[in-house]
């Protein structure tokens, strides 16, 4: 497969498994509490990251852990955090929209924090797309709690700081990308282990579709999608790329739609609308900044 070929894999396999997470996030706190499925899901996940690390022969140890710590407290902990608990009372496809302002997070602050002056096209994208949350948001469309969308949109903020942090780590050090989502992944399962701890909800309800939910959510939602992302983070800059994501929460609400019967509509189709016709002019600006890249260096 060619370099470019590889990308646009990787740019359609990260939103799809992350858009159908959504989905699965929400019916899976029919069988466990937010915090309590999100700590096993990281823990389980870093755990598995870390045997491929010994089976590859590669470095388990990191540095500087403390920047990893960070990361992982921010942009897994805080993250998933907040919009775990947003989907205890919110519909998945709008508590997904909501979460998804980080990459207007990282647009504004990858400027002063990494150099990374916005380009217009990307200006324009961040415009349209927030345009499009803001009428989500307003819609009051797909039910939920006023509470429950201040906390989906809460979710972004700590994942855009976390996303520059682990940015500025990629490309100023020589870090793995997979000890990187080995560690951030076991830090953020910590945090949430112990949010677990001091708010404790319901214990497991062991049935099938919770195995396959902590599956899931474990391999092709934690394990490859957040490598892939990592390694797609080191090689073109904080701001594309998260703009790149905001595929995401639209398939959050078609699947949601499809699985959930969550129905989007109004203000909140315009709002979906407007984030479509911004991926329609950040995605070919991804895909170009790597068409510079040799093959060797797009290896995964």
């Amino acid at each position: 497969m060619s370099g470019r070929l590889k990308w646009i894999a990787v740019l359609v396999f990260v939103p799809v498994a992350w858009g159908y997470n959504w989905v699965v996030m929400k019916r899976a706190l029919s069988y466990a509490g937010p915090f309590e499925f999100s700590a096993a899901r990281f823990v389980l996940g870093s755990i598995c990251l870390f045997a491929v690390l010994a089976m590859l022969g590669r470095p388990i140890r990191i540095r500087p852990l403390g920047a990893v710590f960070w990361a992982g407290l921010l942009q897994t902990g805080g993250n998933f955090g907040f919009l775990m608990w947003a989907l205890t009372t919110g519909p998945a496809g709008r508590s997904a929209l909501l979460c998804y302002t980080m990459p207007f997070w990282v647009v504004l602050l990858a400027w002063p924090a990494l150099g990374e002056r916005p380009s217009r096209p990307q200006w324009l994208a961040a415009a349209v797309a927030c345009a499009g949350l803001a009428l989500i948001f307003l819609s009051g469309g797909g039910g939920g709690s006023t509470q429950a969308s201040v906390l989906a949109t809460l979710g972004g903020l700590p994942w855009a700081v976390g996303t520059l942090i682990a940015r500025r780590l990629l490309t100023k050090s020589t870090v793995d990308p997979l000890a990187l989502t080995a560690w951030q992944m076991f830090f953020g399962g910590l945090a949430l282990t112990a949010a677990a701890l001091l708010a404790p909800a319901r214990g497991f309800v062991w049935s099938p579709y919770l195995f396959f939910a902590l599956a899931y959510t474990i391999v092709p939602a934690s394990v490859v999608a957040w490598l892939f992302w990592f390694t797609f983070l080191q090689r073109t800059e904080a701001s594309v790329a998260s703009l790149t994501l905001l595929a995401t929460p639209v398939l959050g609400i078609i699947f949601g739609a499809l699985e959930l019967g969550e129905r989007p509509r109004g203000l909140e189709l315009l709002g979906m609308a407007l984030i479509t016709l911004a991926l329609l002019i950040i995605g070919p600006l991804a895909v170009r900044r790597h068409r510079a890249l040799s093959p060797a260096k797009l290896s995964l």
